[in-house]
């Protein structure tokens, strides 16, 4: 028999008394900006104990690798106020409220952040990359045959150059910590992982 056949999703166990899951009891946003809130639950703990947490709360994002015709990959490069220098990695976007088609939100992320449409957009990782302080959940894609066929369509907020470069010479970026994006690392590495 399995052990573990009294395990709930919740993290406890129905006979031992260890549950781990927190009770919201009520919950609101406590600041708005572009992207993202600062939302606010009232918890009660496991123990009882009664408290507040505060997580950034947005919605799921797409992130993007994708291939030319020749097997070069698109990446963009993009300033990042929060570590005060360019970032080059995978483009990457939330999703809107009404996306309920990820590929879509893929496709339509692609072209705005760098001008390429793909062929072809298939999803191969989820992750929830920094749930300790978020909510976020990143759905990854590679895309296929990508060619430049329009321009950029930036929010005001972006400043987002394309760029190219061979699989190969992104890789090895990723894994000399050349990159330090983690949603490029992540996504490029689980890519490398599970190629056949």
């Amino acid at each position: 028999m399995n052990d573990d056949a009294d395990a709930d999703a919740d993290g406890g166990t129905a006979n031992d008394g260890s549950r781990l899951d927190w009770e919201t009891t009520d919950s609101r946003i406590d600041y708005s900006c572009p992207g993202f809130d600062v939302r606010m639950d009232d918890v009660r703990l496991p123990d009882g104990t009664e408290t507040d947490f505060h997580y950034v709360d947005e919605p799921p994002a797409v992130v993007i690798l994708p291939f030319t015709p020749d097997g070069d990959v698109v990446l963009v490069e993009e300033w990042r106020q929060a570590v005060g220098h360019v970032n080059r990695g995978l483009p990457a976007g939330g999703t809107e409220p009404d996306d309920d088609d990820f590929a879509a939100a893929a496709h339509r992320e692609l072209a705005e952040e760098t001008g390429y449409e793909a062929e072809s957009m298939e999803k191969f990782y989820v992750a929830e990359p920094a749930n300790g302080i978020a909510n976020s959940v990143h759905h990854y894609f590679v895309a296929r045959g990508c060619e430049s066929t329009a321009e950029q369509e930036l929010d005001f907020n972006e400043s987002i150059r394309p760029t190219t470069t061979s699989y190969e010479d992104l890789l090895a970026s990723v894994v000399d910590n050349e990159i330090l994006d983690g949603r490029t690392s992540l996504g490029v590495l689980q890519y490398e992982l599970a190629r056949p």
